[in-house]
């Protein structure tokens, strides 16, 4: 599968702003940890880019109904198992296994939980955000409730990583393609 026919099969279960928005940070997320780790970064991107592909039309059947969709548009076994894992112990019983999926798993609510964070600030950007901001939003639970703090803190767990560590890697991750992701989104969504 290449990323061109992945991204046809996103648009064809979401079409708002916030869902596509989304996909497309954690596949960019999802890349920039491939690169890091010398991984296979148009795998990675498209696990990311697909990962909540059944979110916005079933969120009840989150990482169920996904398997079906995804086995209709003729996606490989090894992507809707990566994609399953994300939703461990939540939604699904596919525990993540490799390093990407465990990266997956941990970054995905924390991809949330900043971009939240930077609605916030003046700037609107990751560019300028600091670990010490983030860490402050992260022990507000009013903040971002959707955002679960406990699937953050499992997942940095699963990868042996401080939070601190985690927090900074998915920043980084995130202003890489934050301009990229705004221009398709004014775009896309802004006419």
């Amino acid at each position: 599968m290449d990323r061109e026919k992945a991204f046809e099969i996103l648009k064809k279960y979401n079409k708002e702003e916030f869902h596509i928005r989304h996909a497309l940070t954690v596949e960019g997320v999802m890349r920039y940890f491939a690169k890091e780790m010398q991984e296979d970064t148009e795998y990675w991107g498209i696990v990311g880019l697909l990962h909540d592909v059944d979110f916005e039309m079933y969120p009840d059947e989150h990482c169920i109904k996904c398997v079906e969709l995804l086995k209709e548009n003729g996606v490989e076994d090894n992507i809707i198992h990566s994609i399953c894992s994300h939703g461990y112990g939540l939604c699904s019983d596919v525990e993540p296994e490799h390093i990407m999926e465990k990266i997956l798993f941990a970054t995905d609510e924390l991809t949330g939980l900043i971009w939240a964070a930077t609605k916030m600030r003046p700037s609107k950007s990751t560019k300028d955000m600091e670990v010490s901001s983030l860490k402050k939003k992260f022990k507000d639970k009013k903040f971002a409730a959707g955002c679960s703090r406990d699937v953050i803190k499992q997942g940095g767990e699963m990868l042996g990583w401080e939070l601190d560590t985690l927090f900074e890697k998915t920043i980084l991750a995130m202003r890489e393609d934050e301009d990229k992701i705004n221009e398709y989104c004014v775009a896309t969504f802004e006419k």
